[in-house]
């Protein structure tokens, strides 16, 4: 009886371990499991309804700094282009420096718009800096369209950070839906027939991107607006 004893109490365990299963194991079916995750998708849009006029635009107009300021600080050689130390130096002092090694500023000034080309989908108006008369083109989109690599807005505000979301698909979107109403918000409002030769004000994002590049080019800048203003 003694040699059958371990086998007499593993059964027993085995048993028992089968008569709870039902009760520990709850069997949830595919359509309800993909309703709940529908359910917590992420919603880009309600997101920026939520930092839009609350977050962001008070901190752009707390923290943009003058855009030709920052322009005459950068050495910009014959060929339009500008060393990686010197853009680091001048980001680290007015800027953000991303983990991708993008440089992203928020700036502000004026300027004389002095071409428009609205045929893209990302279009953009040239102009006229205020305070600079360097080599620097500079560039604002006007859509309709923000080009979708472009991030700027999301990473120079400095609180929108990729370790907040689930996975690189929602700080993606989250990207997106900045531009989207930019375009909706900003530029839905500029009157582009009307725009070339005049003045204007604006605040906006920059960004240059830097990774594994020495020397970078730095002929023409191309800001996100956040604000525009026609002053005459």
């Amino acid at each position: 009886m003694k040699k059958y004893l371990p086998w007499i109490i593993g059964l027993a365990i085995v048993a028992a371990f089968i008569a709870i299963l039902p009760f520990s194991v709850t069997i949830v079916p595919i359509a309800e499991v993909e309703a709940q995750q529908r359910s917590e998708a992420f919603d880009p849009v309600a997101y920026v309804d939520g930092i839009w006029e609350s977050q962001i635009l008070p901190i752009v107009e707390e923290k943009a700094v003058d855009l030709a300021a920052i322009l005459s600080e950068i050495e910009v050689d014959e060929k339009g282009f500008a060393t990686k130390e010197q853009l680091t130096a001048i980001a680290e002092e007015s800027g953000l420096i991303t983990v991708g090694e993008a440089h992203v500023y928020l700036v502000k000034g004026e300027g004389v718009v002095t071409a428009i080309d609205s045929e893209s989908r990302t279009g953009t108006l040239t102009m006229q800096l205020v305070g600079y008369d360097g080599p620097i083109t500079v560039k604002l989109y006007i859509g309709p369209r923000i080009p979708s690599d472009e991030t700027a807005v999301r990473d120079a505000v400095g609180f929108i950070n990729f370790g907040d979301f689930r996975d690189q698909t929602e700080y993606g979107k989250v990207g997106a839906e900045l531009n989207k109403r930019v375009a909706s918000t900003v530029l839905s409002e500029l009157d582009l027939s009307a725009l070339e030769g005049k003045r204007i004000a604006f605040t906006g994002a920059m960004g240059i991107r830097t990774f594994n590049l020495i020397n970078i080019d730095v002929s023409t800048i191309t800001l996100v607006p956040i604000q525009v203003e026609v002053l005459e």
